[in-house]
């Protein structure tokens, strides 16, 4: 078995609140790397996972299946590629797209891979991503997806500030924001100079921590925790806030910096002297970074004046217009219904939608999205409707991601989910993720106060996606029960005219 060595600096686990760590962070910098070296070590990484009970990881299997497939698949299909064995074929023979050493197909695989191996989060997990990483952009510097993953990589191993910079690269390459990432790095940048003042902050308060930040951060540190324990917290404080400015200084993960951080405000609550005002500022500054990096920062948080609505106010939105629904299929991206399509009362639209007013019509009076992305929510509609499984999640893109301005009403959370909220339909009733689209016409069909209820072009992805750009190269997941949902739309159809499905 090949071994493949690890590229970290340092282990990621230990316990950073009583030994901070003194080794060099990874780099953030591109390592240059060869698309087979890669290639073995994913296999080598497939064969470690085999068995596993871990959901992340078995996800991650698939995803490296999916990717060796594609590897041999182009190997083969490659007019020079040798006959040895899988490992053994070199870069040359599966350059496929003629861009780089990397086809599209294969980059797509491995872009896979490295997001899974990511969301596992684990060290070597890690470790792979980041040779991922490193071989996806050596061969294509200016791959979107790449930088995305690149600052998700750089993230998860916490280096908060290389990733702002690698996902300032993605959003330089792509014209449309739809995973969030700007508010990300205006999130991330914002407790970056919170973290700044408060290091400040603490070296004024301990002037002597700076005779501490030459030598290693682990020896102050077990200095100033032994100093404290002994009662002496003159000798105490400077240590430990020295220990600070080198893990700093050092650029040190940012969980063991964070951790050491609160454990050592933590120490400085303890014993009955009241608080200092230099500690509530040292402390809300903590809490301000903490705060901003979970959730964001909300420049304007009534959002432009923006009114909430419920299920009932959004019932006396629709009461009596007309409606259509416009699919995202490639359908409709021919269909030449603009015209019809506009003179609707209300025409409602679904995540990435794509805007071509000969065929698509150019009005857009209501939105419904997923939360997990963002396309479009910066296109000034009457009303947006975003939906969601998870509350907590979906009260985090509601504040990291809607757009000032950008809508007259939004749904409150009586709105977020529908199907499973309102309709009370459980897992045995559709297995799979009810879409924004079934959300949405479930809501409209129980609601009943519309005389013209029509989709058009639904056809449920039979004829393919019509997507913004930037959505075209996701998937058409399986996570969703589109049979179910098709049926569920013609048991109630009651007129079917080419383009058009009508439920009123």
């Amino acid at each position: 078995m090949t071994r493949v060595r690890s590229r970290w600096a340092r282990p990621r686990t230990g316990g950073p609140a009583s030994a901070p760590a003194d080794a060099d962070p990874p780099s953030a910098r591109i390592t240059p790397a060869e698309l087979d070296d890669c290639l073995r070590a994913c296999a080598v990484h497939s064969g470690k996972l085999v068995g596993s009970l871990d959901s992340r990881r078995i996800a991650l299997a698939e995803k490296l299946r999916e990717l060796l497939a594609a590897w041999a698949s182009q190997s083969q299909a490659a007019p020079s590629a040798p006959t040895g064995g899988l490992l053994r074929r070199g870069v040359k023979a599966a350059s496929g797209s003629g861009t780089g050493s990397i086809s599209n197909d294969l980059l797509d695989a491995m872009l896979g891979v490295g997001n899974k191996a990511v969301d596992a989060g684990y060290d070597d997990e890690l470790n792979l991503a980041l040779l991922l990483s490193d071989t996806i952009l050596t061969q294509r510097k200016n791959s979107r997806a790449g930088w995305r993953l690149r600052g998700r990589l750089l993230e998860a191993m916490g280096r908060p500030a290389a990733a702002a910079d690698a996902f300032d690269r993605y959003l330089g390459l792509t014209q449309d924001d739809g995973y969030g990432v700007s508010a990300r790095v205006t999130g991330i940048r914002t407790a970056l100079d919170r973290r700044a003042k408060l290091l400040a902050l603490l070296q004024r308060t301990a002037p002597q921590a700076a005779r501490f930040t030459d030598g290693a951060a682990t020896d102050a540190w077990a200095e100033g925790l032994a100093a404290h324990a002994a009662g002496d917290w003159e000798a105490a404080q400077p240590r430990l806030v020295g220990a600070l400015l080198a893990m700093d200084r050092a650029e040190a993960a940012e969980p063991d910096f964070q951790e050491a951080l609160g454990h050592y405000l933590d120490l400085c609550t303890r014993g009955p002297a009241r608080p200092t005002p230099e500690l509530t500022e040292a402390i809300g500054l903590y809490a301000e970074a903490r705060r901003v990096r979970m959730r964001g920062p909300v420049v304007d948080p009534l959002f432009e004046g923006v009114q909430w609505i419920s299920l009932g106010e959004f019932r006396n939105l629709v009461a009596g217009k007309s409606i259509c629904l416009i699919a995202n299929s490639a359908r409709v991206g021919e269909s030449a219904m603009g015209g019809e399509i506009d003179s609707y009362d209300l025409v409602m639209r679904f995540n990435s939608y794509r805007i071509d007013p000969v065929h698509t019509g150019k009005r857009t009076s209501l939105h419904v999205s997923i939360h997990k992305h963002a396309f479009n929510w910066d296109k000034p509609v009457d009303i947006r409707l975003i939906t969601g499984g998870s509350s907590s999640d979906w009260k985090y893109s509601m504040r990291n991601k809607l757009v000032p301005g950008a809508q007259k009403y939004i749904g409150d959370e009586s709105l977020r989910w529908p199907v499973r909220n309102i309709g009370g339909w459980t897992s045995e009733q559709l297995s799979g993720i009810p879409t924004s689209g079934f959300n949405l016409l479930w809501l409209l069909d129980f609601l009943d106060v519309s005389p013209t209820l029509d989709l058009i072009g639904f056809d449920f992805y039979e004829s393919g996606a019509y997507r913004v750009p930037e959505a075209m190269k996701l998937p058409i997941t399986h996570v969703h029960e589109y049979s179910s949902e098709k049926a569920w739309v013609m048991e109630r159809a009651q007129s079917v005219s080419g383009m058009r499905t009508s439920l009123r």
